[in-house]
């Protein structure tokens, strides 16, 4: 393996924002310096709590751009997700089904901006706000986004009855190739070879990419396999990293019409 490669497996691009598909049912609690509106008071940071849109009452509004975005009905498979702690305050909506539009907020510029060409190459629709405690470091914010966000994948796949479930791409950028691997199983890996020899790139403190997709793999509960080939650009090696995984989740999460009413494993459970 390379200098930096990180294995673990456990039981378990600026852009404009686009309307996002929410169900009416749909809520959101404010966060602070958040574009949330019309709902009630965040839940006190005192542990990690979640909320799907399925759990929630009244209808969702968001605000970006400076222009409020509303919608009275469904369209796609929708993750909501509230994520609470002492350190990071998240509130994330995803859908699976978008045109690649994107809100991103997290306080770290180059993490954004992978955040917003991973929306656009996976051809998803996000709107995420992370307030974190920055003036400590960088790592609650970065691994518990990764927490959110797959923890929104898990929910906008429901009972996964018809995805490809897995999903691989290889990304050229440049003088750089990487490639990543998805599989939506059910059983938590992650494997991070990124080959990055920089400590930070753009105000991102690289060593924290593996606590990214670990963060990930645990809360869509998957395997997540991800390596830059060769480069050299430090830049090029993150950005490659994150197009090939964007594209690989983009398959794997892509509906097989003739499987629609089955579920792809024969043990029946992912």
């Amino acid at each position: 393996m390379s200098e930096r490669t990180v294995v673990s497996a456990g039981e378990q691009t600026n852009g404009n924002a686009g309307d996002l598909h929410l169900p009416p049912s749909a809520t959101l609690a404010p966060l602070p310096g958040s574009s949330v509106l019309g709902s009630s008071a965040a839940p006190k940071a005192d542990s990690p709590t979640t909320t799907g849109w399925n759990e929630a009452t009244e209808r969702a509004t968001f605000q970006a751009g400076g222009e409020d975005h509303r919608t009275s009905e469904p369209a796609g498979r929708i993750g909501v997700v509230e994520r609470t702690t002492t350190e990071t305050q998240i509130a994330l909506v995803l859908n699976l089904d978008g045109r690649g539009q994107y809100t991103v907020s997290t306080g770290i510029r180059f993490f954004d901006h992978m955040l917003e060409l991973f929306t656009r190459h996976g051809g998803f629709d996000l709107t995420l706000k992370c307030t974190g405690d920055l003036d400590v470091d960088q790592h609650h914010t970065v691994e518990d986004v990764g927490i959110a966000l797959g923890e929104a994948f898990d929910k906008a796949l429901g009972d996964k009855k018809g995805i490809l479930r897995a999903g691989y791409f290889v990304m050229a950028m440049d003088e750089t190739l990487a490639v990543a691997a998805v599989d939506l199983s059910g059983r938590v890996s992650y494997v991070v070879d990124d080959q990055v020899n920089a400590p930070l790139v753009g105000d991102l403190q690289t060593e924290l990419l593996p606590d990214f997709f670990d963060g990930f793999a645990r809360g869509a509960k998957c395997n997540v396999h991800v390596k830059t080939m060769y480069g050299r650009s430090n830049h090029h090696k993150i950005e490659a990293i994150f197009k090939a995984f964007a594209r690989a989740l983009r398959g794997a999460t892509s509906r097989d019409e003739r499987m629609k009413d089955l579920l792809p494993s024969t043990k029946g459970l992912l």
